[in-house]
């Protein structure tokens, strides 16, 4: 089948479905990308793009070229010759997984699938998900997999706002239920990206994408506990990952900071976590890393109270400034945010707490109803210290640094830079 002839759906428009959709789209095949969120399909028939990785005119010229659309009907895949789904994989209490997300686009999925057509799962999930839940959600519909349908798993590796590594760079893991699937997936796969690593089942792709996460939430949970050592020992823990980066081999570098955020570091390596549970295996790496970097908000926000202190200043009644409440620098992306977690713990405690973010200009999120405050000379120097939580490139630094009464720069900003006014994490 050529491009011209061959139709894909991607359900879930976000930050993995979103770019996935328009890069096939980009390659000239048809694109049905289907959406329940009415404000995203606003958006997209307003021709505005809502993250970071796809531009407004980038959106523009898919719409333009006729063959990428948006929807919410299910229906509307039914003549796709593949069928993406790339949904949310959240936590639930207790830190369990909740695949309800995928089950119910799969269910929704299997009501409209063309006979012989492939479907490739690409959220994050624990393994067996792929063979345990979504196969027999088809089978129970008396469709057959290697004669109705098809079925793999392809992680995705999106990383928000990183312009070096845009999904056509990235390579592609994909593993199927059957050899014949998995040849389908990668195939298809090579349309938009010239890396396809093909494994041998779906269990193992999506063990490759646990792996990937629980290999950073481990060593980013081991660089935050040094850090902490760090400072009790009076060491600059920058300078110490600066110069250990200097090995060329054996050695890759981390940094500290005040949580971890994002899609996927947060959640993904407690899917592995769950599922080994259910295996009599106890990850001990896994929960100690977690718990760490879960701790940090509010390591960052006691070394905030000391770095007042040092200035004779309390913490409660405090005017403090979040700078950046993003999950990482440069994206307009809340998900897990710490800096959102260090509000929470700053106002626990007492403190009067504002933030500012270039990217998000307010925020309502339940407890917290807030606007961004405007970086003026005059702004700044209301505050008693302004907390470095995100380190955005848009941000006048030198100003700030030369406004500010006290900077906690969590984020090493101001590398270099030793003033009595800048305390690093």
């Amino acid at each position: 089948m050529s491009k011209k002839q061959l139709k894909i759906a991607v359900v879930g428009l976000g930050y993995v479905g979103f770019p996935l959709a328009l890069e096939f789209a980009g390659k000239g095949i048809e694109v049905v990308g289907i959406e329940i969120d009415s404000d995203r399909l606003k958006d997209i028939t307003n021709r505005r793009s809502y993250i970071t990785d796809i531009t407004s005119l980038e959106l523009k010229a898919a719409l333009a070229r006729g063959n990428f659309k948006a929807s919410a009907n299910f229906s509307d895949i039914k003549e796709a010759d593949a069928v993406f789904i790339c949904v949310p994989t959240p936590l639930k209490g207790r830190n369990l997984p909740d695949i309800s997300f995928i089950k119910n686009a799969v269910k929704a999925v299997s009501l409209h699938i063309k006979k012989g057509a492939l479907v490739v799962l690409e959220s994050t999930t624990y393994p067996g998900t792929t063979e345990e839940e979504i196969l027999p959600i088809f089978q129970k519909r008396g469709l057959k997999h290697g004669r109705d349908f098809y079925l793999c798993f392809s992680p995705e590796r999106i990383d928000p706002g990183n312009k070096k590594f845009p999904i056509h760079r990235i390579p592609k893991v994909v593993g199927g239920i059957s050899p014949e699937a998995t040849r389908m997936g990668e195939s298809l796969y090579r349309i938009i990206i010239k890396q396809v690593v093909p494994v041998s089942s779906c269990r193992c792709a999506e063990t490759v994408k646990l792996l990937e996460n629980t290999f950073r939430l481990i060593n980013i949970g081991l660089i935050d506990e040094l850090s902490m050592m760090a400072h009790k020992m009076r060491i600059d823990i920058w300078e110490v990952v600066r110069a250990a980066a200097t090995k060329p081999f054996g050695f890759m570098p981390f940094y500290p900071g005040p949580g971890v955020g994002g899609h996927c570091i947060p959640k993904d390596p407690l899917y592995l976590y769950w599922k080994a549970k259910s295996f009599g295996f106890n990850s001990r790496f896994i929960k100690l890393a977690s718990d760490i970097i879960n701790h940090m908000p509010e390591y960052t926000v006691k070394r905030i109270e000391e770095a007042l202190s040092s200035h004779a200043k309390k913490l409660k009644g405090a005017r403090i400034l979040v700078l950046g409440v993003t999950y990482k620098k440069d994206v307009k992306d809340l998900r897990q945010s710490p800096g959102i977690e260090v509000i929470r713990a700053l106002r626990k405690r007492g403190a009067v707490v504002c933030y500012s973010d270039p990217f998000i200009p307010f925020l309502k999120l339940n407890d917290i109803d807030l606007r961004s405050v405007v970086l003026s000379n005059q702004n700044i120097k209301m505050f008693d210290c302004i907390l470095i939580a995100a380190d955005h490139s848009s941000v006048d630094y030198k100003g700030l640094l030369k406004s500010a009464k006290l900077i906690f720069d969590s984020r090493n900003v101001f590398k270099g830079i030793h003033k009595e006014k800048v305390e690093r994490l």
